[in-house]
């Protein structure tokens, strides 16, 4: 079983609720290799959810453009539950840690958060909804682990597939929407994608909440 130590927090972000489980990163140090991540977020109008980090063999997927997101992926591309993602991640023995945001990460800014790797667990992968969507989520994974110094990763945002995109407040979690737990299911895309954007076809106007690729940047380097 990987080594992830997680307590779970509740956060309530303006009048919608996020749940997340936080890692304790005070002893990553006894646990191989430990690794200093920045993520920031690029988009001029999207929230992040508290995003997720985890570190993981090769031949760990969470989710595969062209398939069905996974039950776990779609509750944070579509709630921001992270909860079930962090129980996958803790019970995969292809799961070496993972540590996550006590808090959202509003455009242009930054959270750093760390992580441990050892062994066979030489990559990094991260995950965290755009709030303000219906199934929205920006994701990596694979990313190399550098053995000294730092590297520099940009991710783009992914469509879950398992909402359609009416963009209707009624149906979307974050501000100004503030609508958790309601799904558009009937127009559902069935498999994970590259998101198109906003388009204004219902509540959110483009000029606000559209974005281009990539939506974050994750810088990664060793601490110890």
């Amino acid at each position: 079983m990987p080594n992830i130590r997680t307590t779970v927090t509740a956060l309530l972000f303006t009048a919608f609720a996020m749940t997340p489980a936080l890692a304790d990163g005070s002893n990553h140090r006894r646990y191989g290799r430990t690794y200093e991540v920045t993520i920031t977020n690029l988009t001029r109008g999207q929230i992040l959810s508290p995003p997720i980090i985890f570190t993981h063999r090769d031949s760990f997927r969470l989710f595969e453009a062209g398939e069905p997101a996974s039950a776990e992926v779609a509750a944070v591309a579509e709630d921001a539950v992270n909860g079930p993602l962090l129980e996958l991640l803790e019970d995969s023995p292809k799961v070496r840690d993972a540590s996550v945001a006590d808090a959202p990460l509003p455009p242009g800014k930054s959270v750093t958060l760390y992580v441990n790797a050892r062994g066979r667990a030489r990559f990094l992968g991260a995950i965290g909804m755009l709030v303000v969507t219906n199934d929205a989520f920006f994701g990596a994974q694979g990313l190399t682990l550098p053995r000294y110094g730092s590297r520099t990763y940009r991710a783009i945002a992914y469509d879950a597939g398992s909402e359609g995109n009416s963009e209707l407040c009624a149906q979307i979690p974050g501000p100004p929407c503030n609508t958790p737990g309601v799904r558009n299911l009937e127009a559902a895309e069935g498999f994970v994608h590259v998101h198109a954007g906003i388009h204004g076809v219902g509540d959110l106007s483009p000029a606000v909440y559209d974005w281009r690729n990539p939506v974050v940047q994750i810088v990664v380097k060793r601490v110890y």
